[in-house]
């Protein structure tokens, strides 16, 4: 257990449906970070938001999750990101939590995007993943996860919320407040990284990448339209002080989900 987590969050142009040039670009992102413990990719980083799971979908055992696990091995650093995964001849939007070790944790995208008929080609998810990693208990989630906040409710005593992304420009205002809500009204550090570039379909995205503390305060600067890496630390010990100084998650409701 360690009371600090270094965080890179890599907001990337992604090469629509070519997995290759994908692993390619994020090679060269991988080789300017150093000392890091969690490195956050975007949603379905090696394809683009695709409706047509078939030709690009991996296995669990496929490349894009061996390159995961030699990536995390050879940074000792844990990645995590989203890609299409086929599993007993159904289509996954899966966000992959790879520890340094090569261990495999996983969660299915529990809300389908039905505005782009998501829930057409896409199995959805039922379960919640916390992730344990260095004293730091993890919630992945997965973009339109974003607007439900019951799915998202800190009933688990998680300290980090994660939303992986390809949101476009159109309602880039709903990501910026809702980033904020979620760690608001979660008392979490909450990490949401966004894509940028423009995919086939022509739909534009501008990042909007951040990193949030456990009372809406960006903790990175806003990252648009362009590339980056943003760095940022999250402490355990503030986390655990302002929970105790301000005990709001001891009021919180409970939700019968099904």
């Amino acid at each position: 257990m360690q009371n600090n987590l270094e965080i890179a969050i890599i907001q990337a142009d992604l090469i629509w449906e070519n997995p290759i040039e994908n692993r390619l670009k994020f090679d060269q992102f991988f080789s300017k970070i150093n000392n890091v413990d969690l490195l956050v990719l975007p949603e379905m980083f090696t394809t683009g938001f695709s409706m047509t799971p078939t030709p690009f979908a991996e296995t669990m055992n496929g490349e894009t999750v061996k390159w995961m696990q030699q990536n995390a091995s050879k940074l000792n650093a844990a990645i995590v990101g989203s890609i299409i995964i086929k599993e007993e001849n159904q289509f996954y939007n899966r966000m992959l939590f790879v520890h340094p070790n090569g261990h495999i944790e996983h969660y299915d995208k529990r809300h389908a995007f039905t505005l782009a008929g998501e829930h057409k080609e896409y199995t959805i998810g039922k379960n919640k993943l916390i992730v344990d990693f260095k004293g730091f208990k993890i919630c992945p989630l997965i973009c339109y996860d974003l607007r439900f906040p019951v799915w998202s409710r800190n009933t688990n005593n998680y300290d980090i919320l994660i939303y992986a992304a390809n949101w476009p420009i159109p309602r880039i205002h709903a990501w910026n407040t809702l980033l904020k809500a979620r760690a608001i009204e979660n008392m979490s550090y909450c990490v949401g990284v966004n894509r940028v570039g423009i995919d086939a379909n022509n739909y534009q995205y501008n990042g909007h990448s951040v990193a949030i503390d456990f009372l809406g305060n960006e903790m990175t600067e806003v990252a648009e339209n362009e590339e980056r890496i943003l760095y940022t630390t999250f402490s355990k010990d503030q986390l655990i002080q302002t929970r105790s100084k301000l005990p709001f998650l001891n009021d919180k409701d409970f939700f019968t989900m099904y």
